[in-house]
């Protein structure tokens, strides 16, 4: 695939302070949604006034960023509200694999905004287009499910080959570009943690609407990040980065538990968690990799000494909260291209286990545990990692879960950990 970009020579941008518009996502007016949400707050868009779409390679971030540059420089723009998000704002969906061609970034023609009180509205070229509801949004029926490319006992057997090369430590061939083999493992080269993903197949009897998947995520999951970009929908709790002015953001997640039936199994399951060697060196490695990225572009960066509990409806993660100051004006896209991918959705050393992933999960993630987000043109933005989510084609959803393998891990535990975080999606999709 060759890069494409779809765009008018020069962005006429206007943003104006509106009243408060009420649930963002309701006033999403056809299925083509654009959504990054949480808490009620964010930003959603629809239409398209300009479209990015990259080929692979490890230099798919900074094409963006200065394609980006280009486009949003050269744009006419009044922005009366001036905030984060406000004036032209690119929704972004990243391939996980270098190799995947798989990257779209959308510059929407109408934006909609809320955050701390102010509410926005961005419109892009002529300001012809209502804000009515279109298209009122139909909830999935009919759905089949099938297995993805591995079924459970073909997934649990390559989890049994991942945690065996971790014991006799598996070493890669050479890649083919320079990789820092030594990073977070005690050995060169030797393999201390890879992440195996697993998908599943949904068929609708009509065409998936990613508006209902959106209000119904955002409802139970609203301290997660509730996205929406070129057919790729989900409620990630991972924040990746935040850049505001030169202040950034991100929070590690990597160490897993399913939430217990009773508030005493709760309890008895976060001690576990936090107790578990298995769990504790997994949550080590992701976060050692993000400090050891970001340590480079920050003139100061703060690190918990250890992690907290983060609780979420159907899982319990090991979470560590960094934040820092950058030392030069770098776009969060830049900072994007420093941290993916983190050990929490590839493994370390990051080459290794590329290498272990391409062999044994079977298929191609294509933007799953890829960074998904947006960025406007101040370099401001909010990128996940696109996590308890699924492709929407048509009729056609791909849903996705993985687990962190280390020398500990159990294949059958690994199974339930897949299966608990494809419910979020399930949710969404059976109501």
């Amino acid at each position: 695939m060759k890069l494409a970009v779809t765009a008018p020579d020069r962005l006429t941008v206007r943003t104006v302070p509106v009243p408060d518009p009420g649930d963002l996502i309701a006033r999403l007016p056809h299925p083509s949604a654009l959504a990054w949400i949480r808490h009620g707050e964010g930003i959603v868009g629809w239409g398209e006034a300009a479209r990015l779409t990259l080929p692979g390679g490890d230099d798919r971030f900074d094409a963006a960023a200065r394609l980006l540059r280009d486009l949003f420089g050269s744009a006419a723009v009044d922005d009366t509200v001036d905030v984060p998000g406000s004036g032209p704002v690119a929704f972004g969906t990243f391939g996980f694999d270098p190799r995947s061609p798989d990257s779209t970034l959308i510059v929407p023609r109408r934006i909609l905004g809320r955050r701390d009180g102010r509410a926005w509205l961005t419109t892009i070229g002529d300001d012809t287009e209502p804000l009515a509801l279109a298209h009122p949004p139909q909830a999935p029926a009919g759905l089949r499910w099938s297995d993805g490319a591995l079924p459970e006992q073909a997934w649990k057997h390559a989890v049994a080959a991942a945690v065996d090369r971790i014991r006799r430590g598996h070493l890669a061939p050479p890649p083919p570009r320079p990789v820092d083999a030594t990073a977070h493992t005690g050995r060169p080269g030797h393999l201390g943690k890879v992440v195996l993903a697993r998908d599943l197949t949904v068929h609708a009897e009509g065409p998936i609407d990613p508006r209902v998947l959106l209000q119904r995520l955002a409802a139970r999951f609203p301290g997660c990040y509730t996205f929406s970009c070129a057919g790729m929908v989900g409620a990630t709790p991972e924040l990746l980065i935040r850049r505001t002015g030169g202040d950034i953001e991100s929070l590690v997640l990597a160490g897993t538990t399913a939430r217990g039936d009773t508030p005493a199994d709760d309890q008895a399951r976060a001690a576990a968690l936090f107790a578990s060697a298995k769990d504790r060196e997994e949550h080590r490695y992701a976060a050692e990799m993000v400090r050891d990225a970001l340590t480079p572009l920050c003139a100061h960066l703060t690190v918990p000494d250890e992690p907290e509990l983060l609780t979420l409806p159907n899982v319990l993660h090991l979470a560590s909260p960094l934040r820092g100051r950058l030392a030069a004006d770098r776009s969060v896209l830049d900072v994007v291209a420093a941290l993916h991918p983190t050990p929490a959705v590839c493994g370390t050393p990051t080459g290794t286990a590329m290498d272990l992933i391409r062999e044994l999960e079977g298929m191609d993630r294509g933007r799953y545990a890829g960074p998904v987000g947006w960025v406007d043109a101040r370099g401001d933005g909010e990128w996940g990692i696109a996590l308890r989510c699924a492709e929407i084609d048509g009729t056609r959803a791909r849903l996705f879960a993985g687990c962190g393998i280390v020398a500990d891990s159990d294949p059958d535990a690994e199974l339930a950990e897949a299966r608990a975080k494809f419910r979020p999606m399930q949710y969404a999709l059976h109501g």
